[in-house]
C-alpha cells in the first residue's frame, strides 16, 4: 500500500494565531502540547513563533527566538522530529542549532532569501511555501488573472522558488512543495488547488498541505445567517480532507487534531485493504 500521509502537528508558540492563539503562548505548555501531539500520533512538530493570519503583524526576531528556541530545544531532546515554522534566516539557524531537522518556510524564500543559504548549509528538510506578501497585505494579491489561474500561478511561481532554493544549494531530495492554501487565496482559489494537487506533484517534488481549521472551511460551513464557522468548529470537515488528501498521495499534512488526523487515517488504511 502507498505510504500514508506524514502528519505536522502545529505548535503555535504565540499570542495571536488564528486557530489557537495564546494557548501555547508560554514555553512550558508549548512544551506540553507538543508532547500531547506526539502520543497523539504526530510524525513532525511544527513550532512557530510568528502569527501568519491575515492582517497579522510581525514580531521582533529576538521574541519569536524567545518563543521556539527553548521549546524546539525541549522537543528535540525528547527525541521528536522538529520543524521550526519560519521566514527568518536568523531563526532557522538557531532552530537547527537546537534540534530542529525541517524548515518551513510560508515565504518560499521571498521574506528573506538568506534562509535558503542557511538550508544550504544544513541537512534540513526544506518546506518551500506559495507566497505573495506578508499577513497584513496579502489579500490585496489574491489575484490570478493568467491563463491557467490560480493552479498555473501557484504551479509556475512554486517552480521559480524551487530555482532559487537549488540555485543556493538545496538538494531536490530535501525540498517538499506547499500550495500555500489561504494565503493570498480566495475560497475558490483553495479549492481550485486541492483539486489540482496532481499538477503541482508534476514538478517532481513531495507536497505538503496546510488545510486545518482555515477559513475556506468556515465560509463553506456558514450558517444560515452567512456567518462563518468558528475555528473550533471545523474539525470534521478537516479530517475529512484528511483522508481526500490521502487518496491524493500527499507527503504530509499539516494539522491541529493530530488524534482525529490519526484515526481517519488508520480507518483509510484498513478500507484500502480491502
Amino acid at each position: 500500500m502507498t505510504p500514508l500521509p506524514v502528519l505536522m502537528g502545529v505548535v503555535n508558540v504565540t499570542p495571536d494565531s488564528f486557530s489557537d492563539g495564546g494557548r501555547w503562548a508560554t514555553t512550558d505548555a508549548a512544551i506540553a502540547h507538543g508532547r500531547d501531539l506526539l502520543r497523539d500520533g504526530a510524525d513532525i512538530l511544527d513550532i512557530g513563533g510568528e502569527s501568519t493570519r491575515p492582517g497579522a503583524t510581525r514580531p521582533l526576531v529576538e521574541e519569536e527566538l524567545g518563543r521556539v528556541v527553548p521549546v524546539i530545544r525541549a522537543l528535540a531532546d525528547d527525541g521528536a522530529t522538529v520543524s521550526v515554522d519560519t521566514m527568518r534566516a536568523e531563526v532557522a539557524t538557531e532552530a537547527l542549532a537546537a534540534g530542529a531537522s525541517v524548515v518551513n518556510d510560508v515565504s518560499g524564500g521571498l521574506a528573506d532569501p538568506r534562509i535558503l543559504d542557511v538550508v544550504a548549509d544544513s541537512d534540513a528538510t526544506y518546506v518551500c511555501m506559495h507566497w505573495r506578501a506578508h499577513s497584513d497585505r496579502m489579500t490585496d494579491f489574491a489575484v490570478y488573472d493568467g491563463p491557467g489561474g490560480v493552479l498555473a500561478a501557484v504551479r509556475d511561481e512554486l517552480g521559480e522558488r524551487v530555482d532559487a532554493a537549488r540555485a543556493a544549494g538545496v538538494p531536490d531530495a530535501r525540498i517538499v512543495l506547499d500550495p500555500g492554501l489561504g494565503f493570498a487565496k480566495r475560497p475558490e482559489h483553495n479549492w481550485t488547488l486541492l483539486a489540482g494537487i496532481p499538477v503541482l506533484q508534476s514538478l517532481g517534488f513531495r507536497v505538503l498541505v496546510g488545510a486545518s481549521r482555515k477559513s475556506f472551511l468556515g465560509t463553506l460551513l456558514a450558517g444560515a445567517d452567512g456567518a462563518p464557522r468558528p475555528v473550533d468548529d471545523r474539525e470534521d470537515a478537516t479530517t475529512a480532507l484528511t483522508v481526500l488528501l490521502a487518496q491524493q498521495r500527499v507527503w504530509a499534512l499539516r494539522v491541529h487534531d493530530v488524534r482525529a488526523s490519526r484515526d481517519a487515517l488508520h480507518t483509510y488504511a484498513r478500507w484500502e485493504q480491502g
